[in-house]
Parts: C-alpha cells; structure tokens; sequence
C-alpha cells in the first residue's frame, strides 16, 4: 500500500492555516505544517515553494477566470457592467473554500508584509481586467478607470463577505458593492435610498 495519503496539498493547506492563525505566521515553520498534515517537509516543498505560497500559490485560478468572463460577456454591456459580470464569475472560488478563505484572511489581516502582498495581487487582477477590456476594444483610460473601480469594490465586497453575519454570498456582495459605485456621481438623496436595497431584490449578471 502506498504510504502517501490523498489530498496531500489540502491537507497542507488546512494545517498552514490553522498554525498561522494558531502560533503566527512568522513563528510558524515547514517543518511544523508538513507534521500536522502527516506528512514530509520533502512533500511541502513539492506543493509550495514556501510558507508564503500556501497563501498566495502560483497557480491561482483567478486571472484566467476574469480574462475568459470578461472576453465572454455580451458585447452590449457597458464596462462597468462588464467588470461586474467577469467579478461574479470569480466569486464561486472564494465561496467554495468558504472556511478556508476566512482562515487566510484573518492571517493576512494580522501581518502586515502579507497585507501588502494582498494589495499587490489586486493590483495584477487589475491589470488583467484592463488588458481583457482593451481586448474588447475600449481605450487604454477606460479600460483601466473600469478595472480600478471594479477591484476597488470587490475588496469592499470582499471584506463585508468576511465579515457578514447574514451569510450572504460573496456574489451578492459584488453587486450591491459595484451598483453602489455606480451611483456615487448621483445627488446625495438618490444614493442614500439605494442603499436600503435588499440583497432578496438584486439580480446576477450570469
């Protein structure tokens, strides 16, 4: 019988996250994850370069999964719309891994070098989503104003997702957050009643 056991890289993951958010992330070591997944330092190393990849791993889905929304979406939509749509679409990475996500967070949230790492990922999925909406043919200001925007509210979205008592789903959190940027050039009036909308009146973009 083979000695490995399945999942292996799952199961590193799990017993990362549950020692950074136990001991530190800079207290924790290699050695530490690899033993409270059952497994090799040897093993790690095949999954994550280091202690930081676990948390920002090479194979992140999420670029390509914005680029094909954002290719994909109708051609009518304006490009607010479309950056909503191609977030919606990534949405599903975060909600599947529920449990998982909140862990990183709540690491991430506690040193700050791994903040900066966070800011800088969104920075290069916003700079993927303006080479995606140059693709469709919108200049270079506009792609990048509808890329900057859209990343700025999916990390308030992000972050009231984290954070929400009421279990809505991220996806959710997408919408209200991008259909309330939409409405910050409105009169005051009109921008404070829409923010009684419920999430049970909002529609997605699928």
């Amino acid at each position: 019988m083979s000695r490995w056991k399945p999942d292996g890289r799952g199961r590193l993951e799990k017993a990362a996250l549950e020692l950074y958010n136990h001991k530190g992330f800079e207290a924790t070591t290699v050695a530490e994850i690899a033993g409270r997944a059952g497994l090799t330092e040897r093993t790690f190393y095949r999954h994550f370069a280091d202690k930081r990849a676990v948390l920002f791993p090479s194979d992140n889905p999420l670029p390509a999964i914005l680029a094909d929304a954002t290719a994909s979406a109708p051609v009518p939509l304006p490009p607010l719309e479309v950056v909503t749509h191609a977030l919606i679409e990534a949405a599903p990475v975060y909600e599947e891994r529920e449990d998982l996500v909140r862990q990183r967070q709540a690491v991430i949230a506690a040193n700050p070098e791994l903040q900066e790492r966070e800011l800088a990922k969104l920075a290069a999925l916003a700079a993927t989503l303006t080479q995606a909406l140059r693709e469709r043919g919108l200049d270079t200001t506009t792609a990048a104003l509808a890329a900057e925007i859209g990343i700025a509210a999916f990390k308030v979205a992000y972050e009231r997702w984290i954070n929400d008592p009421d279990e809505h789903t991220l996806a959710q959190h997408i919408r209200e957050t991008l259909d309330t940027a939409k409405h910050l050039t409105t009169p005051a009036e009109h921008a404070a009643a829409t923010d009684n909308v419920s999430f049970t009146g909002q529609q997605g973009t699928a």
